[in-house]
């Protein structure tokens, strides 16, 4: 059984849960501990009592932690990608590439610990001055979720590191494997003990043990809407409040004009969609296409996915892999016939494959004749299906983009600077893309949504110390007496 490592040691638990393969679900990665509540107490207190050195640690010293970090995530990237791919279900291409991201992540961050800054000003008054620094937070929780089980874990966990804070964290019980390799390469880069403790195990358990203790400062959270919700509640009805930062999702949409290249719109419609079998949420699960090029964009839509070659996540020549899990399947064949009852057409794909092992396998699925109205078109199916909804032009596709509770990614297609310049003004997301997929983002700027989609600070980029440190105004007087 893989344990948990709390307070600079590795401990066994009472309970573990299998981590399945969704490509092929009798391979079995690996049996991994389940924490108790008890345990998920030892590491909070652990955090807590390693805090007062760690935040007073120098900048070299984080530095060549989080540098080693990701310089050996970089050297075991394929390995690493393969295990992620083997837990996850994305292609091995695509985990790698999350790997690497993890890397530049670390890197990025070790950086950023020789760059904390700080203002001095003058003050209104004679002869004070004014000192304007940053100060680490104290214990953060840190919730990730099974999508993205290395990337990001990472862009939590180096920043949280990187201004002196220490962590508890608790991955995704569905994908443990990558989190507990990432902790293993953290040990070994030399984070004293309490500083950092994985902590894997069920929410109802450990996560409710972060947001009820005292001794956690802040909770950083990716996931789900409604869980998000009651994260919130928890951390602003908690003695004392917790510092908040919550990712929840998207139902992000895909504007393509008349004038798109046809081509490049539906590379960037297919990607967006159905890449890491569409369990993303900055994913277009809303096609917004313009009269003039809408029935031509479907027919090639079609042909295109035509093409897709839908197997084993580490079989070389795969475009897509499984869906994570049974329940995730089940959600995503529920929501094709929900479209379907409303009147929506299914044009492509939508139905149950059969491969070589027993997996999660699913035929990207294409829903055409959909309303904004329509739940396919409101709510977040996080899987592999796309709506295809027709606007008469420009301004009705913007005001469908932004009809929508969501507001994390937005993209366009088209050939127009006009119209690009001012969708991206007018685009009611955190994140607008022209001509590029709407997922898939550097690790050295601001992510994050508007509305439903986020709430709290930016994540990564210089942007994440806004969440990971606490800013103190000091004063002094310089004068000769009072």
């Amino acid at each position: 059984m893989t344990k948990n490592y709390i307070a600079g040691e590795w401990l066994a638990a009472a309970e573990a849960c299998p981590n399945i393969n969704p490509s092929n679900t009798n391979d079995v990665v690996g049996e991994y501990a389940l924490a108790s509540a008890t345990e998920t107490e030892h590491a909070i207190a652990a955090a807590s009592d390693a805090f007062p050195a760690w935040s007073h640690s120098t900048i070299q010293a984080r530095h060549d932690i989080l540098k080693a970090v990701g310089d050996e995530i970089q050297a075991r990237k394929d390995e690493l990608g393969r295990l992620l791919s083997r837990e996850e279900g994305k292609t091995l291409p695509e985990g790698i590439g999350e790997v690497t991201r993890a890397a530049q992540i670390f890197q990025f961050f070790a950086g950023e610990c020789l760059r904390v800054a700080g203002e001095k000003l003058s003050s209104v008054r004679p002869s004070v001055d004014v000192e304007i620094t940053r100060e680490p937070v104290g214990v953060i929780g840190l919730i990730t979720p099974w999508n993205f089980p290395i990337a990001i874990p990472a862009w939590k966990i180096a920043p949280a590191l990187a201004y002196g804070n220490t962590i508890v964290l608790k991955p995704a019980e569905l994908v443990p494997g990558s989190a507990h390799a990432l902790a293993e390469i953290i040990v070994r880069a030399g984070v004293p003990a309490g500083v950092f403790n994985l902590v894997m195990g069920r929410g109802a358990i450990v996560g409710e043990k972060m947001l009820s203790s005292s001794k956690v400062s802040a909770i950083s959270f990716t996931g789900s809407v409604p869980t998000g919700r009651k994260i919130a509640q928890s951390c602003i009805t908690s003695e004392p409040m917790k510092k908040l930062q919550l990712e929840m999702g998207g139902k992000n949409p895909m504007v393509v004009l008349d004038d798109a290249d046809l081509k490049l719109a539906v590379g960037c419609a297919v990607n967006s969609a159905f890449f890491s079998t569409g369990q993303r949420c900055t994913a277009s699960s809303r096609l917004i296409v313009t009269e003039g090029i809408h029935d031509q964009f479907v027919a090639a839509m079609q042909e295109r996915m035509r093409g897709l070659v839908i197997d084993d996540a580490l079989k070389a020549g795969t475009d897509i892999g499984p869906v994570v899990d049974q329940s995730q399947l089940d959600q995503d064949l529920t929501y094709i016939s929900i479209g379907q009852a409303e009147g929506a057409k299914l044009v492509a794909g939508g139905k149950l494959l059969k491969r070589e092992a027993p997996g999660f396998y699913l035929a990207p699925a294409l829903l055409t004749e959909v309303s904004n109205q329509m739940r396919v078109a409101r709510e977040e199916i996080f899987g592999p299906v796309a709506t295809v909804i027709r606007a008469k032009d420009y301004d009705e596709a913007l005001e469908l983009a932004n009809d929508t509770p969501f507001g994390l990614s937005s993209g366009i297609c088209t050939t127009s600077l006009k119209y690009a310049s001012h969708f991206k003004r007018n685009a009611e997301a955190g994140m607008v893309m022209v001509n590029i997929p709407t997922a898939g983002v550097d690790y050295h700027v601001p992510f994050g949504g508007r509305k439903a989609s986020s709430y709290g600070s930016r994540e990564q980029g210089r942007y994440a110390q806004e969440f990971y440190t606490s800013v103190k105004t000091a004063y002094t007087f310089e004068g000769n007496g009072p």
